[in-house]
């Protein structure tokens, strides 16, 4: 029997995904600014929740995937913008290249013939965007160089023909270390202290990732 608890019961890890993009709506008034720090870190829980219980609970499904695939689109591509329009200049013009390279990456996703499991998510460059921006606040220093090379780089990284086994989430084979990832990210927010540490292994593992897989591909075509 089809009842309305089976129902949200095999629909739940879609309803995550939803949930994880409505509080974004504050990001269109015009003091958006000051929440996201708190939202990149809810939005990025979130995403990977649906996932962890999609496969927990055997409820994966083509509808599924898409249907997390387009809140990242909208989600991401939201929070682009505002940082780059926050920042203004040129800062902004990078935020619409990031925005495009997220936007291809999504329609790629959809491709039958896209190749799985290369380039990086759109959530590694959420990731790297929150970490500028809590060290920004904790040591007041001008982040737009800063920015830009992280909107330019994973403009490029998301668009790789190659994977990046190497970054911290990959390294994320089960849903205790998902969370784990996820618990780090709220704890570089909620305590400024440990910010600068885990930045480094962020953006440590990216980077030795990016040009080590990158050199490795571009010797073998």
């Amino acid at each position: 029997m089809n009842t309305p608890l089976k129902h949200i019961y095999r629909n739940l890890p879609n309803i995550v995904s939803i949930l994880g993009v409505l509080p974004l709506y504050i990001l269109l008034r015009e003091d958006a600014f000051l929440y996201i720090c708190p939202l990149i870190v809810f939005n990025n829980i979130m995403d990977d929740l649906d996932g962890a219980l999609a496969k927990e609970l055997g409820l994966r499904s083509k509808f599924g995937a898409d249907l997390d695939n387009v809140c990242d689109a909208v989600s991401h591509i939201l929070v682009a913008m505002v940082i780059g329009i926050h920042f203004g200049g040129v800062v902004s013009a990078f935020g619409v290249l990031a925005a495009v390279a997220i936007l291809i990456r999504v329609v790629q996703r959809v491709d039958p013939s896209y190749v799985a499991g290369t380039g990086t998510a759109t959530n590694e460059l959420m990731r790297h965007l929150l970490l500028v921006l809590l060290l920004r606040e904790s040591y007041r220093f001008d982040a737009t160089p800063f920015i830009i090379a992280v909107y330019l780089l994973n403009s490029a990284s998301m668009l790789a023909p190659f994977p990046m086994p190497h970054l911290v989430r990959s390294r994320a084979k089960t849903t205790t270390a998902v969370f784990m990832v996820n618990m780090a990210l709220a704890v570089a927010w909620y305590v400024p202290e440990t910010t600068p540490f885990l930045a480094t292994i962020f953006f440590g593992t990216y980077l030795y990732s990016f040009l080590v897989s990158g050199s490795v591909w571009y010797r073998s075509v």
